[in-house]
């Protein structure tokens, strides 16, 4: 618990370099280029093709995390099995390999002729270099974060308040929804905002596997890399926009698992 003395000036002295260093590259990106002529660049096709195509992946694929990753979540928190510590490495790996090597490893599965790829294209399904692909690649890199996010919030739950549940004649299905996932629901979110936010700012794998094609695949990180080759201002401005998503979303976030959190004793 955090102490409600007044911190040490020597500690904030301590603490200035890294606040400083984190501080002032994010404000450059709202300082170097006029308010103005930020919303006008925004304006572009560009910007907006590629704020609509991230709008739409990063809430198909933070909702697949979700989805996808709440039983397995659960599954680690609550049960101890062979192989457990083997598959939370596996599902902790895709944060710690390079995005580049994850966007090959998907093509290499899922391009023409990956191992799965080569079957889907004999049912006439092609998935790399679409906008499926982008989802996808979102996926693998987010995934994670809510998991271990979610995992943690799960573990924080005392199992003997499910079991008294269903000593009251709850199902595990509603003994779960009814009281372990009002009480993780702080970690929920977290882990839902992470998520989203990773896969907001997801770039090598999405540029391996989905290519790099205006209004198909080109989410706003990847309009960043094209913008600058030839266009400053609309890469600043997609920069902006794109550090604006984010801290509307995790001070929203704050809030809301702080109002949701549950008093300790």
């Amino acid at each position: 618990m955090a102490s409600a003395e007044r911190p040490p000036v020597a500690l904030w002295l301590a603490s200035s370099a890294l606040i400083l260093y984190i501080t002032v590259p994010l404000a450059a990106l709202l300082l170097v280029v006029p308010p103005a002529e930020l919303a006008a660049h925004l304006g572009s096709t560009m910007a907006l093709r590629a704020l609509w195509l991230s709008a739409r992946t990063t809430l198909v694929a933070t909702a697949l995390a979700v989805v996808l990753g709440t039983p397995l979540a659960y599954l680690l928190a609550r049960y101890s099995f062979r192989g457990r510590e083997a598959l939370d490495t596996l599902v902790d790996l895709p944060i710690t390999i390079p995005p580049v090597v994850a966007g090959v490893a998907l093509l290499l599965a899922f391009g023409r002729r990956g191992l799965l790829g080569r079957h889907l294209e004999v049912l006439g399904l092609s998935v790399s270099f679409t906008t499926v692909a982008v989802v996808m690649a979102q996926l693998l890199i987010a995934s994670p974060f809510f998991v271990k996010a979610a995992r943690a919030g799960f573990e924080s739950v005392d199992p003997r308040l499910e079991a008294v549940a269903r000593t009251l004649g709850a199902s595990p299905w509603r003994a779960f929804w009814t009281v372990t996932v009002p009480l993780a629901r702080p970690a929920l979110v977290s882990g839902i905002v992470l998520a989203w936010a990773r896969a907001l700012s997801e770039f090598g794998a999405t540029m391996m596997f989905a290519g790099n094609f205006p209004g198909r695949t080109q989410t706003l990180t990847l309009a960043v890399m094209t913008a600058l080759e030839s266009d400053l201002e609309t890469a600043v401005a997609v920069s902006a926009v794109s550090l604006a998503l984010a801290l509307v979303a995790l001070v929203a976030a704050k809030r809301i698992a702080g109002r949701w959190s549950v008093p300790r004793e």
